[in-house]
């Protein structure tokens, strides 16, 4: 049986890691399979029982890859038509989610009831406020559960891909979500009714009413956040400082409705239930009061989960706290593993995309560790030795999973989740969901002081030198290795070697990446989108030339891009940064990284009162002439000339620093920044050394610059836009794409092929394209 539960579960993994559906018919063949081994397990179960448990997991193994293949093939049919992408089309629907605010307007899902042919059936839409392509967007408030008409711009989704980021297209994906795109204010849009009355919609209103009682109640700059997210669980309402200071102290878990919270609101009120009952003497000749306790505890776990919108933890925990209440209530006992397996099938089952979440293998994983760690166990011990073990477990347990998933984990994490569970668990979500329940402050406020000072501490605890372990992301068989190891060290005490587990952990925190031979070159173009962020990489030295765009006032490209992949590629300290000029495209992401990790020098064109200049590393001014050497690769700063910095009308694109790299292995790379046709003429009139096997784009591709003088002066092999996909500004140009064709330059893309990746050594120049590298079936889709 358990056996059988786990091969469903790998069947449905290993169809969310390919990149491409299987053939049509094949998951007609797979269920013919299933089906035919289903009976011979039936035919052999008694005479046979070893090779019908064979057959049994065969069987199930492939149910869970068709099975999983069959929801693909549906969700994929539900796409946007190719021909309706830029276009006005005309909805009507209803707003299903709670509406999120950002600063430039409102974003909010909308399910579709009615459209022209080719619209999916979930939208994720932006309302925007002021001007936008043109356009001055007049917003108007919305809420969930109301009925509008809308004239929306709408395009498939898209996302960056780099090395150690965050799958954008996979999240949309998993929560059906497939079309983005924005209102379009300059045409009608109308309110067609203030309240659909339907179950899930209700549901979504009354977490919206909770979520902004608490938010008029709660001071604006305080922790009202956390006690929305703890109350109705959404998370996006606790700003990124604070999730940093839950990171570096390893208690994330406990800002979401994790199975820690819902199992303690469900013991208490199934105590609270059994109690009253008893006293009422009918009702307990009716039904027994522990079966009326177990009754009342599986509805308030249910109603909590629905309240957090029903995220993966508490699914989980629903399930197996159903399983376990159905157990008691026919009054029969189930193993906990098994408990754990159908709760991880059921999940699966109602969403097959939850194994590409990182909070899927985080939350199955933590309980998993609890039931090894508590499993076996002659003498138990009192209350406090099972906390602590629980405490080392989940430590030990969770290493694996976190170095695979984010790179680091916290060193500080079982001194903090030891005082912050309990008064998370015990004291703020009890009290934060008294005041959901009734509209009265006093609770409310008391658990915001509670967290004030429970914030005070953890922020002190992650200030602590060392609080983070942080390494590059290890590989798959050091992270299989890492996984055996802690099984090995969990097992009760008296078990031979245990002292294994530790040497298998090893190769799970040395495991080091490999960098490039003396004379070589690694060049990484990162997808950023609408902006240029490139990683140069030397046998003993990095440099980041430019960071990337700020998207919003909580979101830029160095710290939901950049810093996630160096961490991945294990690089605590860039020796140099080169931010090319002002815009923000470029620019926008710098103090991200320079506060994220320890940067030798800045070099740039930015003005003398810019923050990255007046509070940043060592600063230099790029000017023409600079020339230095790391590991058999020169680096010379072409452009402007010191002279520039004295010339107001020279200020912009044109300042735009300007490096070329040339490795001793051969070849060359060629940085432009964003400099126009001026600056590009000027270099090759004055005889810059421009030539180089691959330039990067200067403007993203823009008609103002890659001029004829400029592309014969580079000739190069290969040309790299670095711009967003459907960029409003028609980046690149089909005059410079043709430009650059007709020079014999192979085009690359961001927007296409995620970042790419060049390696320049002896045997030539090799180039990973990021999106062949991840590739999966719902990438363009």
């Amino acid at each position: 049986m358990r056996l059988a539960l786990i091969a469903f579960a790998a069947g449905v993994w290993l169809l969310q890691t390919q990149a491409r559906l299987p053939a049509a018919g094949t998951n007609a063949w797979l269920a013919g399979a299933a089906a035919a081994l289903a009976v011979a397990v039936w035919a052999i179960r008694r005479r046979a029982p070893r090779a019908a448990a064979a057959l049994a997991v065969a069987a199930a193994f492939a149910a869970g890859f068709g099975y999983a293949a069959l929801r693909a093939e549906w969700r994929l049919a539900d796409a946007l038509s190719a021909d309706l992408e830029g276009r006005d089309v005309e909805v009507v629907g209803v707003m299903a989610g709670l509406p999120q605010s950002f600063e430039r307007g409102l974003r909010f899902d909308f399910e579709v009831e009615q459209a022209v042919a080719g619209i999916p059936r979930r939208l994720q839409l932006a309302w925007y406020r002021g001007w936008r392509d043109e356009e001055f967007h007049r917003f108007r408030e919305v809420h969930a559960g109301e009925r509008w008409r809308l004239t929306v711009r709408l395009k498939r989704p898209h996302g960056s891909l780099n090395p150690g980021g965050f799958d954008y297209e996979g999240w949309l994906f998993e929560r059906g979500i497939r079309a983005t795109g924005y209102v379009r204010s300059a045409q009608p849009n109308e309110r067609l009714d203030p309240l659909v009355r339907r179950p899930g919609l209700l549901v979504e209103r009354l977490r919206e009413s909770i979520r902004t009682r608490f938010l008029e109640l709660l001071p604006e700059d305080g922790h009202a956040g956390v006690l929305v997210a703890l109350a109705v669980g959404d998370q996006r309402a606790i700003d990124p400082a604070r999730w940093e200071i839950f990171n570096r102290t390893g208690t994330t878990h406990l800002m979401s409705i994790s199975g820690l919270h819902v199992t303690m609101v469900a013991g208490l009120v199934a105590w609270l239930a059994s109690t009253l009952w008893r006293r009422v003497p009918a009702l307990a000749l009716r039904l027994p009061a522990g079966q009326a306790g177990i009754a009342a505890g599986w509805v308030a776990a249910f109603g909590y989960s629905l309240l957090a919108g029903f995220a993966v933890p508490a699914q989980r925990t629903l399930y197996m706290l159903s399983v376990v209440a159905l157990a008691l209530w026919l009054r029969r006992t189930t193993a906990p593993s098994r408990v754990l397996l159908l709760a991880l099938v059921l999940v699966l089952a109602i969403d097959p995309w939850a194994v590409i979440s990182a909070g899927f293998w985080l939350s199955f994983g933590a309980v998993a560790v609890l039931f090894l760690a508590g499993a076996g166990r002659i003498r138990p011990g009192n209350w406090l030795a099972r906390w602590g073990r629980a405490q080392w477990a989940v430590t030990l347990g969770m290493i694996p999973a976190l170095l695979a998933l984010f790179h680091r984990f916290s060193l500080v994490s079982p001194l903090a989740n030891a005082v912050a569970i309990p008064v998370v668990s015990l004291v703020v979500t009890p009290l934060t969901l008294v005041a959901a329940a009734i509209p009265w402050s006093p609770p409310l406020e008391l658990a915001h002081w509670i967290v004030a000072l429970l914030m005070d501490l953890l922020e002190a605890m992650a200030g602590w030198g060392g609080a983070m372990w942080q390494q590059p992301a290890p590989p798959a068989w050091a992270v299989a290795a890492g996984i055996g190891g802690v099984v090995w060290l969990l097992l009760p005490r008296g078990f031979p070697s245990r002292w294994v587990g530790a040497v298998l952990l090893l190769p799970l925190v040395t495991a080091a990446p490999q960098r490039p031979e003396s004379g070589d070159l690694r060049l990484t173009v990162l997808d950023v989108g609408q902006g240029l962020a490139v990683h140069v990489q030397t046998r003993g030295h990095d440099l980041l030339y430019d960071a990337g765009p700020r998207y919003a006032a909580d979101s830029d490209a160095g710290s939901r891009v950049v810093l996630p992949y160096l961490r991945a590629l294990g690089v605590a300290r860039l020796d140099g940064l080169i931010v090319s000029h002002l815009d923000n495209d470029h620019a926008g992401g710098a103090q991200a990284v320079v506060d994220g990790l320890s940067v030798g020098w800045l070099s740039s064109s930015l003005p003398e009162d810019h923050p990255l200049r007046v509070a940043g590393p060592e600063q230099r001014r790029c000017a023409a002439g600079q020339r230095w050497d790391w590991d058999g690769v020169a680096f010379t700063i072409l452009h402007p000339e010191k002279a520039d910095y004295a010339q107001a009308q020279r200020a912009g694109n044109d300042m735009s620093c300007v490096l070329r790299i040339q490795p001793e292995a051969g070849g060359a790379v060629l940085l432009a920044g964003d400099i126009e046709a001026a600056a590009e003429e000027r270099l090759a009139r004055e005889g810059a050394p421009l030539r180089a096997s691959i330039v990067v784009a200067p403007h993203h591709g823009s008609r103002g610059s890659s001029s004829p003088a400029f592309v014969e002066s580079v000739a190069p092999g290969t040309v790299v836009y670095s711009t967003a996909y459907r960029s409003r500004f028609r980046h690149p140009h089909p005059e410079v794409e043709a430009r650059y064709a007709q020079a014999g330059a192979a085009a690359l893309r961001t927007d296409r092929d995620g970042a790419l990746a060049f390696l320049i050594g002896p045997a030539g120049t090799g180039v990973v394209r990021e999106r062949e590298r991840v590739a999966r079936y719902w990438h363009g889709r």
